[in-house]
């Protein structure tokens, strides 16, 4: 059956903004004009009426970066977030532990400490987690993901001693003045030792991944993706494809270093989806996190002489992974925070005689420079900007960075360049709350309350493309998604404000109503009675 919406505000992003109702059929877009030609072209025919009540109609959200593997993962572990200091942490996994009826043997696992903002302000060590449990391995994760920390049990059982050699693009953390490790782990250090500590069935990770969908769902995301696919998480979404368990379009890129064989075994999943799931290319990590100081930066932070974070990879290792995706004409997105990283990427790029690049992207480009822009138009890389950044590390930044902190996300700079650019949160890094993210795009406001770059805000309508149809730009899918025009996939949200139309501060608290993915309601906020729409025959 067909279904107009109409009687509201709609947004398109497409050729024509003066449209005041919308026509679809079979989860299409078959028409969308002002209401009494829509009525009129429907005539007598028997349609579902959507009356708006005045609300607001919006293309969906597109998710331009996070992880949908890693959200479900930490849904079944201790929640960190929240902890103010060393002791919040060990209470906070004790009771885990309790209430998870965990045995002695079972790793205990926890996400989302920040050493920043911890009263310590420092990372916690092997003895603090030793005062949760000596007989249990303990890991605790960084809310970046870029690194953590282990307890005794867990060294031992990773075979991590005082002769274990930091590995390239990695640090294990030391006790003071001697090789003996303190518990903290760092970049490959911490990758490497993390692979097999999640003792978690097949049929829970389904069940969590579905949870997940639903969260995203909640934020009106119709189209997410899993940021670094590795063989376990491959077999488990391609299962759920297989088997039509999957209600949104998720979007792979495979460890272009450990996991390529999945694209060589797998090329009907492709660049095409099967049944909501495709693999969209390969995904690269060259440096770490800006918070964390991990970031590789071509000048020192703040306060340092020498220290610029560092790299993962050599040159030659960069330029031979950017090829191998270009030789296999296949998209490239690359994890790039400081701006020597980004520069270590652009020269891959510059050196190759192509004409296609395949539209790589530079993911973050936290503190990419202006003249790297400029290049990055040339080899028609695109910029996915972490802005919300500025909101919950920019006084982190502003420490670390100095007067570089300015230029934080610099997405006004992408514009004036002409540069395809898009926003993100890498979640579970932040959950993916896309009005927070366009919200900090055009405030750029810190915990602080500090005005942090205001060159660099940018217009809500600019906002909103980076978290639409530019996306479905990123993603090849510029003529299915990302604004509601005729042909185009009837995603959509409805919202209880037109963000166009309020203050600036107020685009935060917008709440989604439904969330529609292919004309059908995947999400409804039965909490928000008062915005309900009308639906009728």
């Amino acid at each position: 059956m067909k279904k107009v919406y109409y009687n509201g505000s709609i947004i398109t992003l497409g050729k024509n903004e003066n449209v005041e109702a919308v026509l679809i059929e079979n989860g299409k877009i078959i028409e969308v004009g002002n209401e009494a030609q829509i009525f009129k072209l429907i005539g007598g025919e028997e349609v579902e009426k959507v009356d708006l009540n005045g609300k607001c109609l919006m293309p969906a959200f597109i998710d331009s970066h996070s992880h949908i593997t890693a959200l479900a993962q930490t849904l079944g572990i201790a929640h960190l977030e929240k902890c103010s200091n060393f002791e919040d942490i060990i209470e906070t996994m004790k009771k885990f532990k309790m209430e998870n009826n965990k045995n002695d043997k079972e790793w205990l696992i926890g996400f989302g400490y920040d050493h920043n903002l911890l009263e310590e302000k420092m990372h916690p060590t092997k003895e603090i987690l030793d005062q949760i449990s000596k007989e249990n391995p303990i890991m605790i994760t960084h809310q970046s993901g870029h690194m953590g920390v282990v307890n005794t049990k867990a060294l031992e059982i990773l075979g991590i001693t005082e002769n274990t050699k930091s590995p390239e693009g990695g640090t294990i953390g030391r006790e003071k003045g001697t090789q003996m490790p303190n518990g903290y782990l760092e970049e490959n250090a911490f990758i490497n030792a993390t692979k097999n500590t999640m003792n978690v069935t097949n049929e829970q990770m389904m069940n969590q991944i579905k949870m997940a969908e639903k969260i995203y769902a909640s934020f009106g995301i119709t189209t997410v993706q899993d940021g670094i696919t590795k063989e376990k998480e491959f077999e488990l979404l391609k299962y759920m494809a297989e088997k039509q368990m999957l209600n949104l379009d998720i979007v792979s890129y495979v460890d272009i270093k450990n996991s390529k064989e999945i694209v060589e075994q797998n090329k009907n999943f492709v660049k095409n989806y099967h049944h909501h799931y495709k693999i969209g290319g390969y995904k690269l990590f060259l440096d770490g996190s800006p918070q964390g100081k991990t970031a590789w930066m071509s000048e020192p932070y703040e306060g340092e002489t020498e220290y610029r974070g560092y790299p993962i990879y050599t040159d030659e290792q960069v330029e031979k992974y950017v090829k191998t995706a270009l030789d296999e004409k296949m998209q490239l997105i690359t994890h790039c925070n400081g701006d020597a990283a980004a520069e270590q990427l652009i020269e891959a790029y510059e050196k190759q005689d192509i004409e296609n690049y395949y539209r790589p992207v530079m993911i973050h480009a936290q503190l990419v420079r202006h003249d790297q822009l400029k290049r990055m138009k040339k080899i028609h890389m695109i910029p996915s900007f972490f802005v919300a950044h500025v909101y919950y590390w920019g006084d982190i930044h502003i420490k670390n960075f100095g007067e570089r902190a300015q230029d934080i996300s610099p997405i006004k700079s992408a514009i004036e360049e002409n540069l395809v650019y898009t926003m993100h949160q890498d979640t579970p890094v932040i959950m993916a709350n896309m009005f927070e993210t366009i919200w900090c795009a055009v405030t750029r406001r810190t915990q602080k309350g500090i005005e942090l770059g205001e060159k660099q805000k940018i217009t809500v309508l600019d906002a909103i493309k980076g978290v639409t149809i530019n996306v479905a730009y990123q993603y090849f899918e510029e003529n299915e998604k990302g604004s509601i025009e005729k042909g185009k996939n009837a995603d959509f949200i409805i919202i209880d404000k037109n963000p166009l139309e309020i203050d600036m501060d107020d685009i935060k608290n917008i709440k989604i109503i439904y969330t529609i993915k292919n004309g059908q309601i995947i999400y409804e906020n039965k909490e928000n009675e008062n915005a309900r729409t009308n639906r009728s025959n």
